[in-house]
């Protein structure tokens, strides 16, 4: 099997790919928005520990305090 995206110019072929879709020769699933899009990168991102966090703050303070 093999998945295209296709932009359909013209109304007429719509149509047609319904037509398709109808003789169970293709499917037609709706397109994924952006927010599917990010939550998919999302769920692969790396989730920090609570340890780095608090690292990453108290270097964030000692950096502010230090100026002052």
């Amino acid at each position: 099997m093999e998945t295209l995206r296709i932009q359909v110019m013209n109304p007429q072929a719509k149509v047609l790919l319904q037509d398709l879709a109808a003789l169970k020769l293709i499917t037609i699933q709706p397109s994924s928005g952006i927010s599917e899009l990010l939550f998919k990168f999302r769920n692969h991102a790396a989730v920090p520990s609570l340890e780095e966090i608090t690292q990453e703050v108290e270097t964030v303070r000692s950096a502010r305090y230090a100026e002052k």
